[in-house]
């Protein structure tokens, strides 16, 4: 589904029975609405837009079944373009004007950075940001629920296995110059120095361009083995483009918001050979009964929607937010969802959330993918030199 830049309201209507009267914003005796702050248009809008999608298909999933407690699941999103100055204009109109229930399905750390707090300020549950930044997990905020593996523990799986698999020495990183990039800068340079090795080189770029060429001629000059990126999908895809214009091919990471999909239509042939770890698990793992069940929420919702890592994980966070509704009974409240959190593990078909009393981090696990000649993405345990797979 697409909405306007401005606003994106998904609003089924049909008749319910009565409830008492409950004050808790966003809840009304026939709905419960969530609001969404993330980038819907510009140069991210791939992620936002996958993050509304998996959302919308989650809720109208649970919709068709009646909702929960016959309440349906409401969902605004207001768009902020990946501009921290944006988000925080929307995220007060969507709690003080729209009178949101929760925030669900952020996209971005600079973004969550400037979002959350004022969600954290009015003790309204900030849930399932499309980030693994450590300020949203550590030190514990009671408001925050993530889904994800952080990007410490993806930045610590590349170096393991760049290192063990591959026996690469030499790595240089891409990064966005801001809070995304410096907490991916942060994890890799972490993981190095726990094997007491250091970046060969580095490069970054301003957020919402593709300014990566001066970037790219400093990184060549230390001529390293691998590159990892902490960036979306356009300065990524741009990076490694020039790259093979230039003879450079390095093996080549991205970190999980890079937008796989996105990434891979952006590169095209270039395509081949790129690593992506991921969060979750493969949008075309159907044994998994969570994967099956979003496959068809998805095209149900959008006949033309193809699955995706991007509207899986949005799908996730709308899964897990009505399982914790329908743990608290009949009385939907801020509170009564967020201490629901940590009771017990949630098992949403082949992916299990656990959260504990200063733990709000559902999913350790990180995957890893490879980009195919043909954009398709192949899972892999271990990595291989390309002649090797």
């Amino acid at each position: 589904m697409r909405g306007s830049p401005q606003a994106f309201a998904l609003v089924l209507v049909v008749s319910l029975g009565a409830h008492a009267a409950v004050a808790e914003d966003g809840v009304s005796d026939k709905a419960i609405l969530f609001g969404q702050v993330a980038a819907l248009q510009g140069p991210a809008r791939d992620l936002g837009q996958g993050m509304r999608d998996g959302l919308s298909a989650a809720f109208s999933e649970v919709n068709r079944s009646g909702g929960i407690f016959g309440r349906f699941l409401q969902l605004k999103s207001l768009d902020d373009g990946y501009e921290p100055e944006k988000t925080v204009e929307a995220t007060k109109q969507i709690i003080q004007d729209d009178k949101v229930f929760a925030l669900v399905g952020a996209v971005g750390t600079p973004t969550s950075k400037a979002g959350q707090p004022i969600a954290t300020a009015a003790k309204v549950p900030f849930i399932g940001p499309f980030t693994g930044a450590e300020f949203l997990r550590n030190p514990y905020n009671h408001y925050v629920v993530n889904i994800r593996a952080s990007y410490f523990q993806e930045t610590e799986a590349w170096i393991e296995h760049l290192t063990k698999d591959l026996g690469i020495s030499k790595i240089a990183i891409l990064y966005q110059d801001d809070a995304f990039g410096l907490a991916g800068l942060e994890g890799v340079q972490r993981a190095l120095a726990k094997r007491n090795m250091a970046l060969v080189a580095s490069g970054s770029f301003l957020r919402n361009t593709t300014a990566v060429k001066s970037a790219l001629l400093d990184i060549m000059k230390a001529k390293p083995e691998a590159v990892v990126t902490v960036a979306p999908y356009k300065p990524v895809a741009e990076f490694i483009k020039l790259a093979h214009a230039l003879k450079f091919d390095p093996v080549f990471v991205a970190i999980s918001f890079v937008g796989s999909d996105s990434l891979a239509k952006e590169l095209g042939r270039d395509g081949a050979g790129v690593i992506v770890s991921q969060v979750v698990p493969s949008p075309w793992d159907s044994s998994l009964p969570v994967v099956a069940a979003y496959q068809h929420a998805i095209s149900y919702s959008d006949a033309k929607a193809k699955p995706g890592f991007v509207s899986l994980e949005g799908y996730l966070v709308g899964r897990l937010v009505a399982a914790a509704l329908k743990r608290i009974g009949n009385e939907p409240t801020r509170e009564n969802f967020l201490n629901a959190m940590p009771q017990s593990p949630f098992d949403l078909g082949g992916v299990v959330l656990r959260y504990g009393n200063a733990n709000n981090q559902g999913a350790d696990q990180v995957y890893f993918t490879v980009l195919q000649s043909d954009g398709s993405f192949k899972q892999v345990t271990r990595l291989l030199r390309i002649a090797d797979q």
